[in-house]
């Protein structure tokens, strides 16, 4: 990592510069955030900067192959499918959790996801450091040569293209409930498109509108499946036919959700990659289930991951096809902080812009407990949600 920058920054560190960046982002995003904010970002050195970027687009490049696409028609279940896929994915998230291999500190996949994650908030989220922290102008959450100016241009052309903003929405169910409305609230501010239930969108005249008959021409869809299937939504006139045939066109097809997620970790034979294996093709049960993960393919947001499963656990599975048995990757105590040090896991963000990926930000998460969700990290302090700068 960068020793001399965190050591400054733990010195530099108050309460008080940490409550006025929490001031700054719950004013700047106009809404409360509803997860925690961790007090640093993480410094992330050129050396691991580079690793990372290796990995990112070695998997990038293994799961939008020809040859593992061929794989991925159960990826998409039939009652899930939605007409009109594109071509290509829109958004790419890789998670890599820091782990450590002798001396070296090494990334490692942990999930990946084709749907969009923060990319209006983590913009927000540089310009609340900057303003709080004293972050030097020669470190950077972007890549691509991207800046803060640049960033925003390219998420325009990728979510907006040639587009009249206000005929272009973000599409989330509830989205005044949802954990990342504050996303939500800084991307309509960055880019001038609204935010809409899929209730609010109806067909009118061989078109869709929402509001005062306002056309749709593009969906920036944040709609994921496994949310509709809890609340039993089904939303036909949006996700059961193809939207081309009235005038508009997803922002990341939602059956990219499905085709590269979880459902990619067994085929991927890359030393970034930890050993996966769905459980209806194990060859046989690891006597080392205490060191394995069991994941469940369709869920989100770390539902129903169980660590060391038993083997009376796997045998019960009604549908272990529908799982993923993936060898459990030790993450690496790497952020000095004011007490214990803590653990991060970094989420490399792409964009398709003009038919090719563009690695562009990242996230970063932070934990002092065996996981990274909130119920391992309760009543501890420097851990949650932030950024990696790197020089």
């Amino acid at each position: 990592m960068l020793p001399d920058l965190r050591r400054a920054y733990n010195e530099a560190f108050t309460e008080e510069r940490y409550l006025g960046l929490l001031r700054d982002l719950e004013a700047e995003c106009g809404c409360p955030i509803a997860f925690r904010i961790a007090e640093t970002p993480l410094f992330l050195s050129a050396e691991i900067t580079r690793e990372l970027q290796k990995a990112a687009w070695e998997i990038l490049e293994a799961v939008t192959s020809e040859d593992y696409l061929r794989h991925t028609g159960r990826a998409v279940p039939a009652g899930l499918a939605v007409p009109g896929e594109d071509a290509q994915p829109v958004f790419l998230q890789i998670d890599f959790a820091l782990a450590r291999e002798g001396e070296e500190i090494v990334p490692r996949l942990i999930e990946l996801q084709a749907f969009p994650s923060l990319y209006g908030f983590q913009w927000q989220l540089d310009q609340a450091f900057r303003k709080n922290f004293d972050i030097p102008a020669n470190v950077s959450p972007y890549f691509s040569d991207l800046d803060e100016t640049t960033y925003v241009d390219c998420l325009r052309k990728v979510i907006v293209g040639d587009c009249d903003p206000a005929q272009v929405i973000l599409l989330e169910v509830d989205p005044e409930h949802q954990k990342t409305r504050c996303d939500f609230t800084v991307t309509e501010q960055l880019l001038g498109i609204a935010t809409v239930d899929p209730r609010d969108v109806r067909e009118q005249d061989g078109r869709l509108v929402h509001g005062k008959d306002i056309p749709v021409r593009r969906i920036y869809n944040r709609v994921i499946f496994d949310e509709l299937q809890r609340k039993g939504l089904t939303f036909d006139h949006l996700f059961r036919r193809d939207i081309r045939d009235l005038g508009a066109e997803w922002v990341g097809h939602p059956n990219w959700y499905l085709r590269i997620s979880k459902f990619s970790l067994p085929f991927l034979h890359t030393p970034y990659a930890p050993e996966a294996h769905f459980v209806s093709e194990l060859p046989e049960v690891p006597p080392d289930l205490e060191n394995w993960v069991l994941k469940p393919l369709f869920s989100f947001a770390g539902l129903g991951v169980e660590l060391g499963p038993s083997p009376e656990r796997l045998r019960e599975l009604e549908n272990p096809e529908d799982w993923l048995l993936q060898r459990k990757i030790e993450y690496a105590p790497v952020v000095e902080t004011l007490d214990v040090p803590a653990k991060a896991e970094v989420r490399m963000m792409f964009v398709w812009k003009e038919g090719r990926p563009r690695l562009v930000n990242n996230l970063v998460r932070m934990s002092k407990g065996k996981m990274m969700g909130v119920d391992f990290n309760k009543n501890k302090t420097w851990v949650g949600g932030t950024l990696g700068y790197h020089p």
